[in-house]
């Protein structure tokens, strides 16, 4: 692959800069569309590469990538999250995988703040009022909402972007609180004044404003569960930032409509781009389209990553965001 340029097909348009710099490095495929690739299309790709650069709205499953063709030996994702490719089946077919982490982190934070100031604050429904007209001017008790300053903030994974939300939560008045695989050490938790919470169920009891901020992995599948979010107080509000299926969207639908938490900001959805209908009608729950990393300098810093790791593999190297099977 060192002596010629490889074949890097790029499942979606990826910004101008980018797409530039990688076809004066590579022989590169691009898709014009920039629609998503159906299941064909996607086996054609990953028979004919030698680098696959996929995003979120491709799903390498085992059959997939059983179709490899002997050229392919590099997954390039565009993006953090790898829950959309079957790790086990490259690392069976010699192909490794890599991810672009730490592009995204401050960028998803600060949409997750956003949401945490705008469910609360009912900033959503204020602005379809006054876009609708109906607004009357000013009263004392209209549009009332709650403050975030002084409430208790449960992070669940307090990996990159949960300490970046910490970090921003601190700003806010909040008190920090956390559940995650594994303790932080001392000196962080002293650096973000955060309280560890070993068991998911007392944190979730006992907090006002819950930010999904982990991983989607086996073991997080509807990690908040039905039960699970039946241990929320009634004033508690969700956020989620990370991925759709670590909720039970039913459950939290039908909680919501029911009033039986206070609000959610969701960026992320469990089947997306498909939406609960019940959840669109809903006035205590902010819905964004998976935006949460959508800034130019985000994508471009992702895009930058990939050439990264596709230029250091084909030098013969360990890409630097080479993705551990262990840490999945």
């Amino acid at each position: 692959m060192a002596n010629q340029k490889p074949v890097v097909i790029i499942t979606r348009k990826l910004p101008d800069s980018i797409e530039t710099r990688m076809m004066e490095l590579f022989n590169v495929q691009l898709n014009l569309t920039d629609q998503s690739m159906n299941s064909d299309q996607l086996i054609d790709s990953i028979r004919n590469a030698d680098v696959l650069v996929p995003t979120v709205t491709d799903h390498l499953d085992s059959e997939i990538i059983s179709q490899a063709g002997a050229k392919l030996k590099l997954i390039a994702n565009y993006g953090t999250g790898v829950d959309h490719i079957d790790l086990e089946a490259a690392r069976k077919k010699g192909v490794t995988v890599t991810n672009t982490p730490d592009a995204l982190t401050e960028d998803t934070a600060d949409m997750t703040l956003a949401l945490m100031l705008a469910v609360p604050r009912r900033l959503t429904e204020g602005e379809r009022l006054l876009r609708a007209g109906e607004w009357n001017g000013w009263a004392p008790t209209s549009m009332l909402g709650h403050r975030i300053y002084g409430k208790r903030l449960g992070i669940i994974g307090m990996g990159r972007i949960g300490l970046a939300v910490a970090r921003r939560a601190k700003g806010f008045g909040l008190s920090v609180h956390y559940h995650n695989r594994r303790r932080l050490h001392d000196e962080i938790e002293q650096t973000y004044e955060a309280t560890y919470w070993e068991s998911l169920d007392q944190m979730l009891a006992r907090v006002d404003i819950i930010s999904v901020n982990c991983p989607h992995t086996p073991a997080t599948y509807h990690l908040l569960s039905a039960r699970r979010l039946r241990l929320l107080q009634s004033h508690a509000v969700i956020i989620n930032t990370a991925r759709g299926e670590i909720i039970d969207e039913n459950e939290l639908t039908r909680m919501l409509v029911n009033h039986e938490i206070a609000g959610a900001g969701l960026d992320v959805f469990e089947h997306e781009p498909a939406v609960n209908p019940k959840m669109l009608k809903l006035e205590n729950v902010v819905l964004l389209p998976h935006m949460g990393s959508a800034t130019y300098e985000g994508r471009i810093d992702m895009g930058e990553k990939v050439l990264i790791n596709i230029k250091t593999f084909i030098d013969g190297h360990i890409p630097p965001d080479t993705v551990l099977h262990d840490n999945t």
